[in-house]
Formats: C-alpha cells, sequence, structure tokens
C-alpha cells in the first residue's frame, strides 16, 4: 500500500535581510521630500521596493516629533518599503508598532555621523532576540580534548576567508559572504545581488549590483573582470550608473575603491 508523501504547508529558514537605512535629522516632511528627490535625481524607480529602516537617534527629543503615517507615505512615494525603526525613544513606540513597523530589539551604539550629501547608504541585517546567558562556572583542570576530525574536503573553502560561486548570479537572486569576500566566477546577471562584508572578486561580467564592506570595512574593494554594473557600494557608500559607465571603464578590468565619501573606479586593463 503506497502512502501519499504530504508537503510541509510553511517552511521557515534564516535569511539575511540588506535595507537601507533612512538616518532622519530632520522631521520636515517638505526638507525630506526635497532631500529625496536630490538623491534620487528624479529617477522614480531609484530605490524599486528597498527595504529601509528609519533611525531615529539623531533626532532631538524636544523639539522633533514624528508624523508616522506622512513620513510612511513619503517613503513608499519614493519606492521605499519601511519595515523597522531603529534607536526608537521609548515615547515614540506605541506609535511605532501601531503603524505595523517593527523595533529593533538590539541597537549597535550609534558611530560618527558621516558626512551629509547624497551616495550614504547602511546596510542591516536581521539582528536575533538577546538571549539571557547563564554565568560559567569557575574553569576546572581537564584533560586536552582530542581533536575534531578535519571537515570532508568537499565543503571546505579553497580559501580561508573566501566565499567561491562558480555558477552564475540571476536576476532577483542574492549572495551574502558573512563576514569574508566573496569570489564569483561566473556571470552576476542584472537583478542579481552581491554582498561580502570583505572585498568582491568577479572574474566574469559584472551588471547587478555588487555591495564590498557590508558591515563597514571601508577598505574593501570590488574587482571586476568585466564592468557592467548597475550599482556598486564600498561601507555603505554608493554610485549608481542609470546612464551606463563611462566609455573609458564600461566592459573593462575595474578595480572599485572607497576615498573618503567618493567611490572611485580605475581601469585596470594595460
Amino acid at each position: 500500500m503506497s502512502k501519499t508523501q504530504v508537503r510541509n504547508p510553511v517552511e521557515v529558514k534564516i535569511a539575511t535581510v540588506v535595507a537601507v537605512a533612512v538616518i532622519l535629522r530632520e522631521t520636515d516632511l517638505t526638507i525630506i521630500d526635497a532631500a529625496l528627490r536630490q538623491l534620487t535625481g528624479g529617477v522614480d524607480d531609484y530605490f524599486d521596493g528597498e527595504f529601509a529602516v528609519i533611525d531615529v537617534g539623531a533626532l532631538d527629543s524636544v523639539s522633533h516629533s514624528v508624523d508616522w503615517s506622512a513620513l510612511i507615505a513619503l517613503l513608499k512615494s519614493c519606492k521605499l518599503n519601511p519595515v523597522a525603526v531603529r534607536n526608537a525613544r521609548p515615547d515614540m513606540q506605541q506609535a511605532i508598532v501601531a503603524h505595523g513597523l517593527s523595533l529593533e530589539s538590539v541597537v549597535s551604539p550609534r558611530q560618527p555621523a558621516a558626512t551629509e550629501g547624497a551616495g550614504q547608504l547602511d546596510l542591516l541585517e536581521e539582528t536575533p532576540e538577546p538571549v539571557a546567558v547563564k554565568p560559567e562556572p569557575a574553569p576546572v583542570e581537564a584533560p586536552a580534548p582530542a581533536p575534531a576530525p578535519a571537515p570532508a574536503p568537499a565543503i571546505q573553502p579553497a580559501k580561508p576567508g573566501s566565499m567561491i560561486v562558480d555558477t552564475p548570479v540571476r536576476a532577483g537572486q542574492r549572495v551574502y559572504a558573512r563576514g569574508c569576500d566573496l569570489v564569483v566566477t561566473a556571470a552576476v546577471n542584472n537583478g542579481a545581488e552581491i554582498i561580502a562584508d570583505g572585498s568582491i572578486h568577479v572574474y566574469a561580467p559584472l551588471r547587478g549590483r555588487a555591495l564590498a564592506g557590508a558591515s563597514g570595512d571601508a577598505s574593501a574593494r570590488i574587482f571586476a573582470m568585466n564592468m557592467e554594473a548597475e550599482l556598486v557600494s564600498i561601507a555603505g557608500t554608493y554610485r549608481t550608473f542609470e546612464s551606463g559607465l563611462p566609455k573609458e571603464l564600461a566592459r573593462k578590468m575595474v578595480q572599485v575603491s572607497l576615498d573618503g565619501d567618493r567611490i572611485d573606479l580605475h581601469c585596470m586593463n594595460p
């Protein structure tokens, strides 16, 4: 008698979520609207539905109050999708939740404000809920444990600290190299996104988005054998190419680095 296999109706897996951080220093919607229009250059799909985390840590608790409904509507009009609020004061939290936004439960200490201007993105990874940890007992002498068996060669990285992808990264796919460099030996297609906490090396055409130094490493770089990218970013500072790359860089071997608050691209072809 054959048994009918029952398919699990839902699966929950760990996923990395990358979002734009909208850092508010003003609550006047007219000023915010003008700043966003200047940033996007009037391009309707500049953000194209990106998730957004609203950071209110720079607001003065006395002189600033937030009209959440109007702010959310403004961000959505710019094709940003607000999902959470960072650094919210206690008096804000009830209104934030009532508007369907999440509160960040773990907040890292704020860094000094970056130079103001267009081209600043923060990359955010979902932070797990804090877990209570029992104090460890006093150390006791114990025999040294036997060395663990070496992992099978098939799952060892070719180089420590690197993640290697040797299949094409297709439109809609996102690859994240957590805590290491990313090496891609196949094409990164339009609409794909590759992210690394370290540097990114693409030994094939790079046509999608490449975001290096995702955890804030400003020394990270991007190397592309054939540069055709839609967007490149180092440590949150980014540059887009809606009108295409400069002729001297298009389809050439290019290195991308961060110089202060400016993205530099250098042709490496002889």
